[in-house]
C-alpha cells in the first residue's frame, strides 16, 4: 500500500547519543578528528579531468558525449561531489575561507553554482536530521505524492533530482540564502562555462550538463541519496554503502560513520567502523548502489514518504547549527 505521510517519531535524531556513547567506549576515536589537505590535489586532479575530457570531446559524436557522461563524468562529477561535502564540514584546511575556495574550485565542472549554499543546507542536515522545516534533504510533500510509488514517477524524480532539491529551499527556515560567498561561486562559474561553451563548443558543455544529471539521479551512483537515509530495512534512519564503489568515492557510503564523527575526513571513515565494529556491525548496510538502484525503482514499498521526520530538535542551539559535531570539542 502507498504510504500517505512520512514516519513520525518523537526521539530526537540518533547520532549525538551513539558518538558520546562510543567515546566514553573508546576515548582513542578523538585521535582521528583532523584535516586532509591532500584532499585539495584531488579536487584539481579530478577538475582536471573533466576539463580535459571537455577538451577531447568537442566537435565529437553525440553518442560519444553521452556514452563519457555515463561512463566517466558521472563518477568524476560524484567524486566532487563529495569533496565539496569535504569543504563544507571544512576538513581539508585550517583556514574556513580557504575550505570555501576549495569548493568553489571543485564546483567548476558541475555546471550549476552550489558550493556555498550546499554547505548552509547540509549543516542543518546534520544538526536538525528529520525536521523537516530544516532538513534539506527530506522531501517535500507535494513531492512525495507526486513521485508516488510507481516506477515511472522514481524514474523523472531521479532524473530531475537536482531541480527537485531546489524546490525544497522554499520550505526551510532561520537560513540565510545569500551572502558574499554565494555571490563569488556564482561568477566564478558563469566566467567557467562560459569559458567551455565560446572555445570548446556545444558538444563539451552537453558533456558538462549531462555529467552533472547523470552523477546525481538516474544512474546507479543515484542510489547514494536512497542508500543514506531512505527506510529500505525498517526503521533505522541512517544507512552505510561498503561497497567496491567506495573507491571513487571517496567513502562517502560510510554514512552513518560520517554523521557520527562529521569531523573525521574521508580516509579516516573506514577506521571509526574498526575501532568500535560492536556500534556498526549491528546495523543494516548496503554492499551495492546497483541493486539498490533496481530496487527502488521497481519496489513499490519504497517511496519518498520512506523516510523518517521529527519536531524534536533535540539540544542544538542555533549558534551551534554550523557546529554538528559540537560534543566533540
Amino acid at each position: 500500500m502507498f504510504k500517505q505521510d512520512f514516519v513520525h517519531v518523537e526521539t530526537p535524531e540518533p547520532h549525538r547519543g551513539r558518538t558520546r556513547e562510543m567515546l566514553k567506549q573508546h576515548p582513542e576515536m578523538r585521535q582521528l578528528i583532523g584535516k586532509n589537505p591532500y584532499s585539495f590535489l584531488a579536487i584539481l586532479g579530478v577538475v582536471g579531468f573533466q576539463v580535459g575530457m571537455a577538451v577531447l570531446l568537442s566537435g565529437q559524436s553525440w553518442w560519444w558525449v553521452f556514452i563519457a557522461a555515463y561512463l566517466l563524468g558521472a563518477f568524476a562529477d560524484h567524486a566532487l561531489f563529495v569533496l565539496i561535502h569535504e569543504c563544507a564540514h571544512k576538513l581539508i584546511f585550517k583556514n574556513r575561507s580557504a575550505n570555501k575556495i576549495a569548493g568553489i574550485i571543485a564546483n567548476i565542472p558541475l555546471i550549476f553554482p552550489s558550493s556555498i549554499s550546499f554547505e548552509t543546507y547540509h549543516l542543518k542536515h546534520h544538526s536538525f536530521q528529520g525536521v523537516h522545516e530544516l532538513d534539506g534533504d527530506l522531501p517535500n510533500y507535494w513531492e512525495a505524492k507526486l513521485i508516488n510509488n510507481y516506477f515511472i514517477g522514481k524514474v523523472i524524480w531521479l532524473l530531475f533530482y537536482p531541480i527537485f532539491q531546489v524546490f525544497r529551499l522554499t520550505r526551510l527556515r532561520e537560513i540565510s540564502p545569500f551572502d558574499k560567498w554565494v555571490a563569488l561561486n556564482w561568477v566564478v562559474q558563469i566566467v567557467s562555462i562560459s569559458a567551455i561553451a565560446y572555445f570548446l563548443g556545444a558538444q563539451s558543455l552537453v558533456y558538462m550538463i549531462a555529467s552533472f544529471f547523470f552523477s546525481v539521479g538516474l544512474h546507479p551512483l543515484g542510489a547514494r541519496w536512497i542508500q543514506e537515509h531512505y527506510l529500505t530495512r525498517g526503521e533505522q534512519e541512517t544507512y552505510s554503502y561498503y561497497g567496491i564503489l567506495n573507491g571513487v568515492a571517496f567513502n562517502v557510503g560510510y554514512h552513518n560513520e560520517h554523521h557520527d564523527f562529521p569531523s573525521v575526513p574521508w580516509n579516516r571513515l573506514p577506521d571509526i567502523k574498526k575501532t568500535a565494529p560492536s556500534f556498526y556491525d549491528t546495523l543494516e548496510s548496503h554492499q551495492s548502489w546497483t541493486a539498490l538502484f533496481l530496487r527502488f525503482l521497481f519496489d513499490q514499498e519504497i517511496s519518498l514518504f520512506s523516510r523518517v521526520v521529527r519536531k524534536n530538535r533535540g539540544k542544538v542551539a542555533l549558534s551551534d547549527e554550523s557546529k554538528p559535531d559540537v560534543e566533540l570539542g
